[in-house]
């Protein structure tokens, strides 16, 4: 049998590296000193390519070794990590020089952390515990990579920083204006969107428990939350605003319109879920409305009530900021972005979105594990 166990990407790694080698100059500094050898011309990767490459390849042949799965994914992951790292660093003050070579050298990075992603999503952990861990590492992987990516096209390209700043800048400017973004989430997050959120979610179940309970509400409600669901959000935040004013009470005010109707038609479907057989157990045992309610129909339900809270996250910091676009006092996260947009702030206008996405996939996950603890026993759940 032979030792090798050769894969698509890390052969593909390994000729990129090569023809990185054999195009010469990764930049046009170091294309103009390899022109002019008397002149005394500063360009990067002066002693950093050669282990940049030397890296790369062994990395990418050392995967291709029949050792455990975990062990090579340990190498690709130093190896792409690493490589990507001094390609990076190297570039720093000469950003928009770069040239083919530099492209092949981050393509084979590239190739290696996507082996590494592939050899981890081959492991079948025996524990539990490592399970978890797994399913957080992949996926944080993943995410680095585009912010590598990101980073390296960026400063490669010598991309102008009003149209995409690297993230590197996105990070010190968010590190530098906490204060700022600490406020803005105060007004956004914990004023127009939770009390938004709360209230819109809270009548939405409460109006589906009463439409279950009176036939005709239900036939009339659902069709009328259909619709309402189709209002462009751009048209219904100027009314909020006028009507409750310039501060968070009308953003909160679109939350509750944008959370309401996808719990009532979540609720309502829910509680339908369970079956003929479960309440006809209910009557034999002269169970009345509300003992099945509350004992069968909504732990059936709480797989949709749980789809509805995850969907309304997303949907009321969407609402709450878009709303601030048409008017709030001069703090929040969307007046942030329109006003700092205009002043072509753009390093800061990506922070308050990093801020915006971070809140919400935070939400969203911890309704998910609250889901994953409190409906384990659903048949739903089993397999996940």
């Amino acid at each position: 049998m032979t030792p090798l166990k050769p894969s698509w990407q890390a052969v593909l790694a390994i000729l990129l590296c090569l023809a990185a080698i054999a195009s010469g100059a990764m930049t046009r500094p170091e294309a103009e000193a390899l022109a002019s050898p008397a002149a005394a011309i500063a360009y990067p990767y002066l002693g950093s390519k050669p282990a940049m490459l030397v890296v790369l390849v062994v990395a990418a042949f050392v995967s291709m070794l029949r050792t455990g799965t975990l062990a090579r994914a340990i190498v690709l992951f130093v190896g792409a990590h690493v490589g990507a790292w001094l390609l990076i660093h190297g570039i720093g003050g000469f950003e928009g020089t770069a040239l083919k070579p530099y492209y092949f050298v981050l393509a084979a990075a590239w190739l290696l952390g996507w082996r590494c992603v592939a050899e981890l999503s081959a492991l079948r952990p025996a524990s539990r515990g490592a399970a978890n861990l797994l399913r957080l590492v992949i996926p944080a992987i993943f995410g680095a990579w585009i912010l590598i990516l990101w980073e390296a096209i960026t400063r490669g390209a010598g991309i102008p920083f009003i149209l995409l700043p690297p993230p590197s800048a996105i990070g010190a400017r968010l590190v530098n204006s906490l204060p700022i973004l600490a406020a803005d989430v105060n007004q956004t997050i914990f004023k127009s969107v939770f009390i938004g959120y709360v209230l819109g979610c809270a009548s939405g179940f409460a109006v589906a428990i009463l439409a279950d309970r009176v036939p005709f509400l239900r036939r009339g409600l659902i069709p009328i939350g259909n619709m309402v669901s189709a209002l462009p959000i751009i048209g219904v935040a100027p009314i909020m605003v006028m009507w409750f004013g310039f501060d968070w009470q009308s953003k909160a005010a679109v939350v509750v319109i944008m959370t309401f109707f996808p719990m009532l038609v979540n609720t309502v479907a829910g509680l339908a879920a369970s079956g003929h057989m479960e309440r006809d157990l209910m009557r034999t045992y002269a169970s009345s409305y509300w003992q099945t309610l509350l004992k069968l129909r909504l732990p059936a339900a709480a797989p949709f009530i749980f789809n509805a809270l995850k969907i309304n996250s997303t949907l009321a910091l969407i609402g709450a900021i878009v709303a601030e676009f048409f008017g709030t006092p001069v703090v929040g996260m969307g007046f942030r972005i329109s006003t700092e947009v205009a002043r072509m702030n753009l390093d800061i206008v990506w922070a308050t979105i990093a801020v915006a996405a971070l809140t919400g996939s935070g939400l969203y996950g911890a309704l998910a594990l609250l889901e994953r603890l409190t409906t384990a026993w659903h048949p739903s759940m089993r397999r996940r």
